[in-house]
């Protein structure tokens, strides 16, 4: 009986520990936002209103959205941080080449651009 109630503690202790490292390892989602399973659309849509020929675009995902805080002077800018690298059309109708560029998603959306100018 002694027996099976260590094998039962023993147990116990095995999920609790589990499931708190699970937990520390997931992004806190009121900061960061709900992860975007869908993170190629939104970053296509809003690629379609960044280019100047959006139909020419070749993107290449650089691994998946990581959480990440992009604020700066003690502000945060929280979300999933998404790299890319895009060749598309110049507005002379040649292609600029793999260009590297990220963005911030939060909550479906893009809230920040990088390597575009701004």
């Amino acid at each position: 009986m002694k027996k099976a109630g260590t094998l039962i503690l023993a147990f116990t202790m095995g999920v609790a520990l589990t499931l708190q490292a699970i937990a520390e390892t997931q992004p806190d989602t009121a900061r960061y936002g709900s992860h975007p399973a869908n993170y190629k659309e939104i970053v296509t849509q809003w690629l379609n209103k960044q280019l100047l020929d959006p139909d020419s675009a070749r993107i290449e995902w650089n691994g998946e959205p990581k959480p990440a805080d992009l604020g700066k002077n003690g502000e945060h800018l929280y979300g999933y941080l998404v790299n890319f690298t895009v060749n598309a059309r110049n507005r002379f109708g040649g292609y600029t080449g793999k260009q590297k560029h990220a963005v911030l998603i939060r909550n479906g959306e893009v809230i920040k651009g990088l390597g575009f100018g701004y």
